[in-house]
């Protein structure tokens, strides 16, 4: 190129940058290859080391337990309630493997300390001789501890060489569970749950039921009300060390839901009365068992529901199926002589017959080819004295002139021949022939409690209809203020009516003298039933001994039945077996509710011996 002179002019060379390209090419490839050197020795070199460490810290989600729902009574009184507790598990093969892995430790920490040296395989036996011995003594202070048979740990161990989990024990108290956690044993766990504990035992089992180890309803309300008592249970993010032990909480990752508490309809109070009084009446006439009802006569409430024998549910060792069966719901018997109101309440509703009419009953009742007896010739009976006396020839007198449609009816509304829905699993419907099948015997035998089978709290609400002024309850196991599904079955002048003429069942000369409550009137009846015998027709020495009352008489307030099931020490009526439990029962009951007396007192001290 020639300038405006016509000189040529020489261009300098550009600056090189070759030197440059050169140093960053080396460095970039210095620094691959100390990242391929890493990788090797990472996933190759290294690799046992790092899944060392990876398994020394792993993150895993932990389920959180939720709090089970308590169970009180009317009062707010705890019949059920959860504790924390721990149950303990291990995990077999880790505990065995332990022993290899603690001389490697052992190993590591030498090596750390004093670099280049090496235990010698006479060491290495030495340490883990010594180890196994130490863990020996270990494993026997656990199951000392927790009370276990020698050696029950030990046989896991030897047992299947791949078992991860095993249970060594469940539902301990924490206490116990920290001295456990102090020896420091690889392969035991420790998690939380809670326990079930029921603080008024026997009295209130039968009705409450038990959970199991796994805090699930088996029996009674604990069954009935799962749904509602178990909660929803929670998880959190842990950190576990080697040992698979939580060594830190990450992160709540869903709260427990804790269970919904249910108030039930009982009375804590009146039940442990109820539940001692039958007890002692049980034992004293050598029965097989016995079932008490204790009704609110006003909305229908089950104030109280004992049986016996009973059973601990806080100690469950040995337990047989026949002793939680709670027999004042599940069980059914023929409840005889104690229907007769009800008879006598429908044939008088329905115009049959008034107060005054007069059944000549003459000792025995020719119906057909069968006969009815009574204990005694009575003669002619008023309605009244055929209650009073109890005949059997007076109410199927009555039976026979109401239609059997008619008498069907009255037994159907007042709840015989269906479950009584009072919220408990396994409720029985009892059994009623239906009136289409029926001849003018059946109608007789049902008249006085027979051919027909009903339970305890079936009885009870019957008596709703006589005490509440003709109107049938619902009967509830849950505390409610009013009975949204009552019904009228007699008027409230035949109920009346009715009432008064079972006062007189209380009197001296009535079947029941020994059911009188001090104070108060009471109204009620009493029933002396054969046991049947299967298809041998009825047993001629054993008998349930009923009764069924309410007082006091003039508004009735309490409504309660008695049945106890083969009295054998010699009494077996109703009025000697079951009625003085009644009066017992009621007596306190009437004074723990405070219903005002209703006739002048003529026992003030015996009352006051009662009520202490």
């Amino acid at each position: 190129m020639l300038d405006f002179r016509g000189n040529s002019e020489v261009k300098k060379p550009a600056s090189d940058f070759s030197g440059r390209r050169k140093v960053l090419i080396i460095f970039m490839m210095c620094c691959m290859a100390t990242l391929v050197g890493r990788a090797v020795d990472l996933q190759v070199l290294n690799k046992k080391f790092l899944k060392d460490q990876g398994d020394m810290r792993l993150v895993d989600d932990e389920p959180v337990s939720a709090y089970r729902g308590m169970i009180k009574d009317r009062n707010g009184a705890p019949l059920a309630i959860s504790t924390p507790v721990e149950s303990i598990s291990v995990n077999p093969r880790e505990l065995n493997m332990d022993d290899k892995n603690q001389v490697k430790q052992l190993e590591k920490e030498l090596k750390a300390k004093q670099p280049g040296v090496a235990l010698t395989e006479a060491q290495k036996a030495e340490v883990l001789a010594e180890y196994k011995k130490q863990k020996l003594l270990k494993i026997a202070e656990m199951e000392k501890l927790l009370s276990l048979p020698k050696g029950k740990v030990l046989d896991m161990l030897n047992g299947d060489p791949h078992k991860q989990f095993a249970y060594i024990a469940r539902q301990i108290n924490p206490d116990l569970s920290e001295q456990v956690k102090a020896l420091k044993l690889v392969g035991v766990y420790f998690d939380r749950e809670f326990k079930r504990f029921y603080p008024t035992g026997g009295v209130a089992a039968h009705l409450i039921g038990f959970t199991d180890l796994d805090d699930v309803g088996q029996e009674g309300m604990e069954a009935g009300y799962e749904q509602v008592l178990k909660g929803t249970a929670g998880s959190k993010r842990v950190i576990r060390d080697g040992l698979r032990r939580i060594i830190e909480d990450v992160e709540n990752i869903k709260e427990p839901i804790s269970g919904k508490n249910i108030e039930l309809s009982i009375d804590q109070r009146i039940q442990y009365l109820a539940y001692r009084e039958l007890q002692l009446a049980v034992n004293a006439n050598r029965a097989k068992s016995g079932t008490l009802v204790v009704l609110d006569a006003k909305n229908g409430e089950i104030l109280a529901a004992v049986n016996q024998p009973t059973f601990n549910p806080n100690i469950r060792k040995s337990l047989k199926e026949n002793l939680y069966r709670n027999r004042a719901l599940t069980d059914i018997f023929e409840p005889g002589s104690t229907v007769k109101p009800f008879v006598a309440a429908a044939a008088l509703d329905g115009g049959y017959v008034t107060p005054n009419t007069v059944f000549n009953t003459g000792g025995s009742f020719q119906i057909g080819k069968n006969v009815v007896k009574d204990v005694h010739n009575y003669g002619s009976l008023d309605l009244m004295h055929v209650l009073k006396k109890s005949s059997n020839i007076g109410v199927s007198m009555m039976a026979l002139k109401m239609p059997p449609k008619y008498f069907w009816g009255v037994y159907k509304k007042l709840g015989f021949g269906s479950s009584a829905q009072a919220g408990f699993e396994g409720e029985a419907s009892g059994r009623m022939l239906d009136y289409k099948k029926w001849h003018d015997f059946d109608r007789a035998v049902m008249s006085f409690g027979y051919g027909l089978s009903v339970s305890a709290v079936q009885l009870a609400r019957a008596y709703t209809a006589l005490a509440d002024d003709g109107i049938l309850h619902s009967v509830s196991l849950l505390k409610r203020d009013e009975d949204d599904k009552a019904q009228r079955v007699f008027s409230a002048k035949t109920a009346k009516t009715i009432r008064d003429m079972l006062q007189n069942v209380i009197m001296k000369d009535g079947t029941a003298y020994e059911a009188r409550v001090d104070g108060y009137t009471v109204a009620g009846k009493t029933g002396t039933v054969k046991k049947a015998s299967g298809s041998h027709g009825y047993t001629s020495g054993s008998y349930f001994a009923v009764f069924a009352g309410m007082a006091p008489a003039t508004d009735p307030r309490l409504i309660i039945v008695v049945m106890i099931d083969e009295p054998s020490a010699g009494q077996y009526y109703g009025g000697l077996v079951s009625a003085p439990v009644f009066s017992k029962v009621m007596t306190g009951a009437l004074r723990l509710l405070n219903v005002a007396p209703d006739q002048e007192t003529t026992m003030p001290i015996l009352l006051t011996r009662q009520t202490q």
